[in-house]
């Protein structure tokens, strides 16, 4: 098969094409062939060195979601049909024409999504739910801030929290992904350029805060969004961009009664993601089925220009999902 490969740390040139073998499956795993696959900040983390994958993940092909047909069922497999449409959140490995899965991390394809469509939905909307949902315990009519409104991770934390009965502040850098973050439903988004987060979410929310606060940023963002959290406040971290030592006031934990949590996806084990895949195809899935909650694709690249792909994805110019097609 084909695969784009990370031929060593360093830039999108490092990004090549290579001819793999097909990887083995066994058990409860199946073997899809790769129709799309989404690219996704920490792939570019990987291909600079700085995002080792876990032991049992391809080492030097990233790629964390796909979409495409399953080609052939594992030895216990008992979900999934050869010839299914399905997208998968995996460990690595997705870009690649063939990739295996465990079998409970796959989600049919909803609705009539293409394949592009459906590649960039697992990655955001697994994270979304685990930490904004089962961690962060948002709720109907509660109120949350989700850094970084306009990416892939806010483009699906917007649709999800609004699409389940939340109210939803997002911070963007240009009044265009302002407006584009308003457009997907956001009821309120803040150019952290031009205004401080922390007063303006203020002002929004009559001096209350927020219940629950997605934060990629961390570094000296983290002690303002304690400010701006309600009292038993969620802080709930997903990426340290900004940095992550910070200095902090401690005291507002004790006196807001506040949590601070946080969790990487990408080491935890089958069971646990399977579990995910199970509340996503019951709360989520009919919603995408429906078009209510729609997919967001900036842009789709040839897998042989995966390079043009990531350069994309560290310019920031983008609003919503890259994706990958192969064939």
């Amino acid at each position: 098969m084909k695969a784009i490969v990370i031929t060593q740390p360093g830039g999108p040139e490092v990004l090549q094409a290579e001819e793999r073998p097909i990887p083995p499956i066994s058990g409860k795993e199946v073997l899809i062939k790769v129709m799309a696959a989404g690219v996704n900040r920490p792939d570019v983390y990987q291909r600079k060195g700085n995002y080792p994958p876990p032991a049992w993940a391809s080492q030097d092909i990233p790629g964390l979601e796909i979409a495409g047909v399953i080609e052939s069922i594992g030895t216990n497999g008992s979900r999934w049909n050869v010839g299914d449409k399905v997208c998968a959140l995996v460990s690595g490995g997705g870009y690649a024409e063939y990739c295996s899965v465990p079998e409970g991390q796959c989600l049919r394809i909803p609705g009539n999504l293409s394949f592009a469509e459906a590649a960039s939905l697992p990655e955001t909307f697994f994270t979304v739910w685990s930490n904004v949902f089962d961690r962060g315990q948002l709720k109907q009519y509660e109120s949350l801030l989700v850094h970084g409104g306009s990416s892939g991770i806010g483009v699906a934390a917007i649709q999800m929290a609004k699409a389940l009965g939340s109210v939803v502040f997002v911070t963007a850098g240009t009044d265009e992904k302002c407006l584009f973050c308003e457009q997907l439903g956001a009821d309120k988004a803040i150019n952290y350029k031009t205004e401080n987060f922390k007063e303006r979410l203020n002002e929004l929310t009559g001096g209350k805060g927020a219940d629950v606060i997605l934060d990629m940023v961390g570094g000296d963002y983290t002690n303002d969004n304690m400010h701006s959290l309600a009292n038993d406040g969620r802080l709930v971290l997903i990426n340290t961009m900004k940095g992550k030592e910070a200095l902090v006031d401690l005291s507002l934990v004790m006196r807001k009664r506040l949590t601070i949590t946080g969790s990487t996806l990408r080491n935890r084990d089958t069971t646990f993601k399977s579990a995910i895949a199970t509340k996503l195809e019951q709360n989520i899935w009919p919603l995408l089925a429906s078009g209510e909650i729609k997919p967001v694709v900036n842009a789709v690249f040839p897998a042989s220009e995966a390079s043009k792909a990531h350069e994309l994805m560290e310019s920031g110019e983008h609003t919503g999902k890259i994706v990958l097609t192969f064939g």
